[in-house]
């Protein structure tokens, strides 16, 4: 039984915006309606956390998959290998990897007084990025979701 790329590549892009939407429009906000706002933000960071992880993983899931897709589609001359799709999963990706791992331990060490920003901006830069990696992911499962040309 083959794989295909393009449908695995869909449903990827697809769970992964669904956790995104899940955790920024109803987890978190749902921690910080019920929880003490130091208790909320500790819940709500261990979840952007283990999106984090995920995420990666998606990633790696979603380039070689979008690659498959590319390199078949350029092989019956309807596109290039380097795609719209995998500039979608870069952005995803680097959304993922600034964001989380870049602009977090930012935060924290604004917290406690440190750094050039305060909390709120980085925390304003971080919801930005976390904003965009959904949108490019929901654009790209949309986009694969679409019959083959």
């Amino acid at each position: 039984m083959r794989v295909d790329p393009r449908r695995l590549a869909a449903t990827a892009a697809a769970l992964w915006a669904g956790i995104i939407l899940g955790v920024g429009l109803i987890a978190a906000p749902a921690a910080f309606a019920v929880l003490q706002r130091s208790v909320a933000g500790a819940v709500a960071g261990r979840m952007f956390t283990h999106e984090a992880y995920v995420g990666l993983a998606f990633s790696a899931l979603l380039l070689w998959a979008v690659r498959r897709v590319a390199r078949d589609d350029a092989a019956a001359g309807q596109g290039s290998q380097f795609s719209l799709s995998f500039v979608l999963v870069l952005i995803a990706l680097i959304c993922t990897v600034f964001g989380h791992f870049g602009v977090q331990p930012m935060m924290a060490a604004a917290r406690s007084g440190e750094g050039m920003l305060s909390f709120g901006a980085l925390h304003g830069i971080s919801t930005a990025l976390f904003g965009l990696k959904g949108l490019a992911l929901v654009v790209l499962a949309w986009r694969l979701a679409k019959p083959a040309a």
